[in-house]
């Protein structure tokens, strides 16, 4: 069966963000989408001032505004591309490559390693400058090994919100177009994903204001995560280990990451930790607080240069499984 024009342009979107990644002569999606937020917290924080229900009731409309707004752009940008004929699909692609953060996220953690010195007496500041550009704890005193534990760290987590999250729901919308082809797409889904991803990113904070500000935001994007990162943890092993430890890898990342605060950031670490066979979790500093997270693999050695390896190429690979398994159930 050939493949439908829909899942061609997901699968060339991949092919494109590994190309290009986020060109910086480009206006990317998600710059506007943050544009939007800070420009709505501005209107609505004065007549919120510091009443919890009001900024909650703030924070509601701004996730709702963002979200429903980029999906309808995104739907928008499907009608044309589809109006425009052959012209129109390229168009497409770009639109979702912008949704998709493989190449920017491998490129990251790779410049924080190739700054990080080789002789573990030698000063990692620039690797700490580096690392502070992808990563919200306090990296100021992190040394060699929490440099190493925090790239690690970032690569498994980020790998599900950046880029199988809205690859899942990229399919999730080619799905939708088989019921109803004048539907929400790949593009409209994508992009309605981002928007609370980001929203997540910015407002997503239990401290101070934002503590209510950002709840909704917040609780979106866990929703719209817990799918994805439960297939993440579900398919990793299949392109990791021999299929006969598929069952204790996937129970040990549910045992090790349940206890975390966050529904999904600790399973999505947890199956990577198990997978690439190297421990993660421990104290972080955000701020002046510290942050005690459980211990993922403990009983398997702290990341070295092999380990941030192993993750990043896990996720090349767990990519392309998910590109072939969409082109089987299209």
């Amino acid at each position: 069966m050939p493949l439908q024009p829909d899942v061609l342009a997901v699968a060339a979107a991949i092919g494109l963000d590994w190309s290009l990644g986020d060109p910086c002569w480009i206006l990317h999606p998600v710059v506007v989408m943050g544009w939007w937020i800070q420009t709505l917290r501005r209107i609505l924080e004065p007549w919120a001032q510091d009443s919890p229900w009001r900024l909650r009731l703030s924070g509601g409309f701004i996730t709702l505004a963002l979200v429903c707004g980029s999906g309808l752009v995104g739907w928008g940008m499907e009608w044309l591309s589809r109006a425009a004929g052959p012209w129109g699909w390229p168009v497409l692609v770009v639109a979702l490559a912008s949704a998709l953060a493989g190449r920017s996220l491998h490129g990251s953690v790779m410049t924080v390693l190739q700054a990080l010195p080789d002789a573990a007496t030698d000063e990692p500041t620039l690797a700490r400058q580096k690392l502070s550009w992808i990563v919200g704890r306090d990296v100021s005193q992190l040394d060699r090994v929490g440099i190493l534990r925090a790239c690690a760290e970032t690569a498994s987590e980020n790998a599900v919100d950046g880029l199988f999250a809205p690859l899942f729901w990229m399919a999730a919308g080619c799905l939708l177009w088989r019921l109803n082809p004048a539907g929400p797409g790949p593009l409209a889904l994508a992009w309605m994903f981002k928007a609370s991803s980001t929203l997540d990113s910015m407002l997503g904070y239990r401290r101070g204001l934002l503590r209510w500000l950002g709840t909704a935001g917040a609780r979106l994007d866990d929703l719209l995560t817990w799918l994805p990162c439960r297939l993440v943890m579900l398919t990793l092993p299949l392109v990791s280990a021999p299929w006969n430890r598929w069952f204790a890898l996937v129970r040990a990342a549910e045992r090790d990451g349940a206890p975390d605060p966050s529904p999904n950031a600790g399973r999505s670490e947890a199956i990577y930790a198990h997978c690439a066979e190297v421990r993660l979790g421990g104290r972080n500093r955000y701020g002046a607080t510290w942050v005690e997270k459980p211990l993922l693999a403990a009983d398997r050695p702290e990341p070295d240069r092999q380990a941030i390896q192993r993750i990043l190429s896990l996720t090349i690979r767990l990519e392309l499984l998910w590109i072939v398994l969409l082109g089987l159930i299209q």
